[in-house]
């Protein structure tokens, strides 16, 4: 419950405390007093925008006291969860707007963020004003306020249902990606398979580029290499045919003197074994060069080979990469790609096959929420027709009408209950609320076939059948008895005064006999000093309240007969209450 509001600076509300009761509460004022600045320090408080506030200053600031009991338990943890600290289970709000538009809020005592403050609105307030009639009229909203009052089992049937619908969205989008990209995709695919099949016919294999590179130059220069390792050789060997020793002979002869008489010294001996080493190395590099030499016999078919395959590379090089490791990370990438790239006739029939069962279970999904829809419609429409005999509309009805939508006006289409509907995530079902104005007569939309003042009963009504379900518990209605008089305005208020046995209820209103059925009556008024206009709140008992109501019943409120009349209006108020 909502104990008091301060409000400071907010367009012509200087500074006023608002003391609230459990109860229904009327604000009345003149027109221009700044009575919807109440509503909209309210909307500041629960994190309402703050651009849309008129500031009277340089900065406005709106607190709010509420008294947090086990009841709201929901409440009070969020709170705690913010660092509230909550005394003897009250709790303080706090809202500052500055005229640049910086915003600062605060819970329990503690700063915190406003979407805070919004999170505890959702849980203790809600605003009803004009502009929410004119949501009413709108087939979104009439929809948004069955499902709402049909209850936990429906809602959970409206998720699975938006899952499902989610899902075959998906779907759809995916197979008509494949379907409309099929081509490119092919014609992409198909140029990589001719590329993996062009590097496959060559096979390149890794550091083989390296490799015919070495062998082509020992083949280019094989003369000049055998004529350089045939002269080492000879050098080593010595010539055969001349007798000539090498320098084998010459380092064996060198040995063998050294060995004659290394006994006698150390270090011949030392030198000895050094020249027979050298020997040792010397007849192994004779033999290694002879074998190259039988090696390198020229081969100009095999150099031909080598430059046809060099060939075969550089052309994989000129349309892949610049190089061979280059050309194989290609041919791996596109072998990736490739996998991406299906589009055989298994991936497209495996999502057709999965959109169809989707669409199978979306439209199953449909027909149980068109079906609760319908039962549920025939709930609401008699709790709001049986408020509407209370607010001096005894023959009237309203009618929630639950009707397929046309095809081809939602997302998709689904064949529901053997009628093709047009299906978007709230289902397949448009829900427009009817007025019958008394029996015999057609029923007509809302927008048609209400009046201000009907319409405004009507919203009261359904706003009552949903109090009767939970809710906030602190209820505010900001004029929503526009177009009302008479006995109808009287029928308003003790609806209102029946609606707050269960909610704090308050009210911005205009008439009288709304105002008399108030359990706590706050006038807004405003004082006029110079060029400069502020309003202040004050609490009226009495004969003040029977004042205040003498102005709102004819603009007199000093007149004994108009006085007299909004005693008798008050008196009577108070029996319809007890």
């Amino acid at each position: 419950m909502l104990e008091e509001l301060r409000i400071q600076n907010l367009g012509v509300i200087a500074d006023a405390t608002l003391p609230l009761d459990p109860g229904l509460t009327c604000i009345t004022g003149e027109t221009g007093a700044g009575k919807t600045m109440v509503v909209a320090g309210l909307g500041l408080l629960f994190g309402g925008r703050a651009s849309r506030a008129p500031l009277g200053a340089d900065r406005a600031l709106v607190e709010g006291r509420l008294s947090v009991g086990e009841a709201a338990l929901e409440l009070r943890e969020r709170a705690i969860e913010a660092g509230a600290d909550l005394e003897d289970g009250e709790l303080l709000l706090a809202r500052s707007v500055s005229s640049e538009g910086r915003s600062k809020a605060w819970v329990g005592g503690r700063s915190a963020p406003v979407g805070v403050l919004s999170e505890l609105g959702e849980l203790a307030i809600s605003v009803h004003g004009q502009s929410d009639q004119m949501r009413l009229l709108q087939p979104a909203e009439q929809r948004a306020a069955l499902d709402r009052f049909a209850g936990a089992d429906h809602g959970k049937l409206l998720d699975a249902y938006r899952a499902v619908f989610a899902e075959l969205g998906s779907c759809a989008t995916e197979l008509a990606r494949l379907r409309g990209s099929a081509r490119e995709m092919a014609r992409e695919a198909d140029m990589l398979r001719l590329g993996l099949e062009e590097i496959s016919a060559v096979d390149p294999q890794d550091g083989e580029d390296a490799e015919l590179a070495e062998e082509a130059r020992r083949l280019e220069n094989s003369e000049a290499l055998r004529l350089a390792a045939a002269t080492a050789h000879g050098a080593i060997t010595g010539d055969p045919s001349t007798g000539d020793g090498g320098a084998a002979d010459t380092v064996g002869t060198a040995a063998r003197a050294l060995e004659h008489d290394a006994h006698s010294d150390p270090k011949l001996a030392e030198f000895a074994e050094r020249l027979a080493e050298a020997g040792a190395l010397l007849a192994e590099a004779a033999v290694d060069l002879s074998a190259y030499l039988d090696d390198l016999a020229a081969d100009p078919r095999r150099l031909e080979e080598i430059y046809q395959r060099q060939a075969a590379l550089k052309t994989l090089y000129r349309k892949y990469a610049e190089d061979l490791p280059g050309v194989l990370a290609w041919a791996e990438n596109a072998q990736k790609r490739l996998g991406e790239l299906d589009v055989s006739d298994e991936r497209v029939s495996e999502l057709e096959a999965r959109h169809a069962d989707l669409t199978a279970r979306a439209a199953e999904l449909a027909s149980q929420l068109r079906a609760s829809r319908r039962a549920v419609a025939e709930r609401f429409s008699a709790s709001v027709s049986t408020e509407l005999k209370g607010l001096a509309m005894p023959h009237a009805e309203v009618v929630a009408a639950v009707e397929p939508r046309p095809a081809g006006r939602g997302g998709v289409d689904l064949v529901v209950d053997d009628v093709p509907s047009g299906a978007t995530e709230e289902g397949t079902d448009e829900v427009e609320l009817l007025l019958r104005p008394h029996p015999g007569s057609a029923p007509a939309a809302l927008h048609k076939g209400a009046s201000g003042g009907e319409l405004s009963r009507v919203m009261l009504a359904i706003e009552v059948v949903f109090a009767e379900i939970g809710g906030p518990p602190v209820l505010v209605f900001d004029e929503v008895d526009a177009g009302v008089g008479g006995g109808a305005a009287i029928e308003i208020g003790r609806c209102l005064a029946k609606l707050a046995r269960r909610h704090q209820v308050l009210v911005v209103t205009h008439l009288p006999q709304v105002a008399a059925f108030a359990n706590r009556h706050l006038v807004v008024s405003k004082d006029t000093s110079g060029a400069v206009t502020v309003s202040g709140v004050r609490v009226v008992d009495d004969a003040a309240r029977a004042r205040e109501l003498a102005r709102m019943l004819a603009g007199m409120p000093d007149s004994h007969l108009g006085v007299a009349h909004a005693e008798e209006l008050l008196a009577e108020a108070a029996k319809m209450k007890s």
